[in-house]
């Protein structure tokens, strides 16, 4: 026991400092880096006026910000969202559409839809759906959708001007596109203003053609969306122009429970608020459904076809 030989505490010192070294954890001077520089240092180069240097640093802060909500946290902390803001402008299409694509994802976290909001975004998300790439526009859709979570977000995105624009996407957009612009709508719906906003703009004729395309799969968030604008004259006086009523009939007839039960509740407003409308609905014989779905047993449904307002 007396002979055992003790381990070198300095060895492993030494060690570990080569290991340290080689892994490129350690500076010139032997210290530590910082876990986290080199993201810290792409949001130092956004305010580059290079635009390669801008091209990378959005590339690389949209490789962080794809990895984990950490990485989302820290780009935020490290004042990255103001400096990505200012690059939707940026007339170099692939800037643009990293700067909005790192944006979409750091509005995953609840506090960055606050500071992205309050950094003057929206307007500038506006910009890009307007004037981006496609997968930007996509993009920016999106995170309009996001920011609209927060209540006071939908007003201030529709005062600014994103139905106009969301609408054109949910006219000539890709699939992914007119998801993600629906998406939007359904939440800025449900602010009163927007509702008018969002039928004066000819959203309905659009959203009356997916609530009818199985294949595009968006009925139930078009539908949601008619269901929403029902509670509005100028809302229903769309859906009854663009021939939702027979579309929210066959919905009612053949849609998921979720489908069915916000078309009872459009179909009701129409009927109660109007004899026209409520012939309209009838004549498309209406009936037995709405009957089937009051005696189904789910509370909602119920609920919906008594209590539609």
């Amino acid at each position: 026991m007396n002979n055992m030989k003790l381990p070198d505490p300095m060895k492993s010192v030494n060690e570990s400092f080569d290991l340290y070294s080689h892994a490129g954890l350690l500076d010139a001077e032997g210290e530590m880096k910082r876990p986290y520089g080199e993201m810290e240092e792409s949001v130092e180069n956004l305010k580059s006026n290079s635009v390669n240097i801008q091209r990378e640093a959005t590339a690389q802060l949209l490789r962080f910000a794809k990895q984990n909500m950490e990485n989302r946290i820290l780009i935020a902390e490290y004042g990255g969202i103001r400096w990505l803001v200012n690059l939707l402008h940026s007339p170099d299409p692939e800037i643009q559409q990293n700067a909005v694509t790192t944006l979409l994802y750091l509005a995953i976290n609840h506090d960055n839809k606050a500071t992205i909001a309050n950094s003057d975004a929206i307007g500038s998300l506006i910009h890009v759906l307007q004037a981006g790439t496609s997968e930007a526009q996509e993009n920016s859709a999106a995170t309009l959708f996001c920011l609209s979570v927060i209540h006071e977000n939908k007003s201030r995105i529709g005062k600014l001007g994103a139905i106009g624009p969301l609408v054109q996407l949910l006219r000539n957009g890709t699939p992914r596109g007119k998801n993600h612009a629906v998406m939007a709508l359904f939440n800025l719906s449900i602010d009163n203003e927007n509702r008018a906003r969002i039928a004066r703009a000819g959203a309905v004729k659009f959203i009356v053609e997916l609530s009818n395309d199985p294949v595009a799969g968006m009925i139930d968030k078009a539908v949601a969306v008619l269901e929403s604008l029902s509670r509005i004259p100028e809302g229903r006086a769309a859906i009854s122009e663009a021939g939702g009523i027979p579309v929210l009939v066959k919905v009612l007839e053949l849609g998921s429970a979720r489908e069915k039960e916000n078309a009872a509740a459009a179909l009701l407003r129409l009927c109660v608020n109007s004899r026209r409308f409520c012939r309209m609905v009838l004549l498309e014989g209406s009936e037995p459904p709405l009957l089937a779905l009051t005696l189904s047993g789910l509370p909602r449904a119920r609920e919906k076809v008594w209590y539609p307002a």
